[in-house]
């Protein structure tokens, strides 16, 4: 933005859009049980978010990057359940783990591409000093690949007939929602909470080796990060592959584990290369499987006529912890150390582990997971 902007708008434009898009997944999953075509509706997220990609560059102003933030990021939530929903109405129940895992897989190898395919364009034609439309280019350019995304939703989805609900208001559906998925939703808010972003990683590595690798400790940071998304986007397929195989709940809950015991050694172990390469594959390995099953498991146990409710539900609940246990953690990791943030988080992972496997036995034969 040309000029510069104030120190507090990054955290508007990202709060602001961030809560909207969590209202936008509820109304995305009410949505997807009440209409008779999902697919029209998931690519009209995909193309919104789109174009609002394209207008970032249009003005050099910050509340126009909020105004246009905000939209995408609503366009982005309407579309999460009922892409979720698709995908499990087109996959049997024995593949769910599979599918899920690449569809996980696709979306992260995509989100490590882009920023490396916008670094390439920029290389290859720098913006001059204040020259705006340069940038208006690239944010075009970056449309491209949302605008193919919902093309092919429309031309090669085959949707397959579900059941609809007509005169259900958004609580009546959330009543539907049985009691094996509340108390599983409980487990995943509890580990949410704990489950703090991992971009907070990099900067721990930075703070532990900068004493020994003075300003390369940046670069080993982003390298470590790095081998946490390759792990997660090559390791999230074959993780569906062996949820399918061996069961996915004891999957799930492993993946918590690995959660919980990553803070335990970000307690305990004395930071070091070795260390924090632990860290960052016990981190990345974790994601991989964690992002695709909990989405799985809901599949098998929210009803059909509810389902794209609970995967937007899912997805709200997911922000909403996502947000709780950054803030949390940043906040007590600025008034007294790193070791007690990360305490919190492994009390809250190993709570939400345990109250995930306790809803998930409860709830056996509700799925076939």
């Amino acid at each position: 933005m040309r000029g510069g902007a104030p120190a507090f708008a990054l955290g508007v434009i990202e709060g602001v859009a961030d809560a909207l898009s969590s209202f936008a997944k509820l109304f995305g999953g009410w949505l997807g049980d009440r209409v008779e075509r999902r697919k029209p509706w998931a690519a009209a997220g995909y193309l919104l978010t789109a174009l609002t990609t394209g207008l970032y560059g249009l003005f050099p102003w910050w509340p126009w990057t909020l105004v246009v933030r905000t939209v995408g990021w609503a366009g982005r939530g309407l579309r999460s359940p009922l892409h979720d929903a698709l995908l499990a109405d087109s996959i049997p129940a024995c593949a769910r783990g599979r599918a899920f895992g690449f569809d996980e897989a696709a979306d992260t190898a995509g989100a490590v591409a882009g920023p490396l395919g916008a670094l390439a364009i920029i290389n290859f034609w720098p913006p001059g000093n204040g020259d705006l439309h340069s940038f208006s280019v690239i944010f075009w350019l970056a449309a491209i690949p949302g605008v193919l995304a919902a093309l092919s939703i429309l031309t090669l989805v085959k949707e397959r007939k579900h059941p609809t609900l007509k005169g259900e208001t958004f609580m009546d559906s959330l009543r539907m929602l049985p009691d094996s998925y509340r108390r599983y939703l409980a487990g995943v808010f509890i580990f949410g909470c704990g489950d703090f972003s991992h971009t907070m990683l990099i900067m721990y590595a930075v703070q532990s080796l900068a004493p020994w690798y003075g300003q390369s400790a940046g670069v080993i940071a982003i390298g470590l990060y790095a081998l946490h998304n390759v792990l997660y986007a090559v390791g999230a397929y074959p993780a569906g592959v062996l949820a399918d195989r061996f069961g996915k709940r004891g999957f799930l809950i492993a993946a918590y584990g690995l959660a919980a015991l990553m803070n335990l050694l970000l307690i305990t172990a004395a930071p070091s290369i070795i260390v924090l390469v632990l860290v960052f594959v016990l981190a990345g390995g974790g994601y991989a499987f964690q992002q695709s099953l909990e989405r799985a498991i809901v599949a098998d146990i929210a009803p059909e006529e509810v389902r794209s409710m609970g995967f937007g539900v899912l997805a709200a609940v997911n922000g909403v912890g996502d947000l709780v246990s950054s803030a949390i953690v940043g906040a007590l990791w600025t008034a007294f150390s790193p070791s007690i943030a990360f305490s919190y988080a492994f009390v809250m992972t190993v709570a939400g582990a345990v109250s995930t496997m306790v809803a998930l036995r409860s709830g056996r034969s509700a799925g076939n997971a």
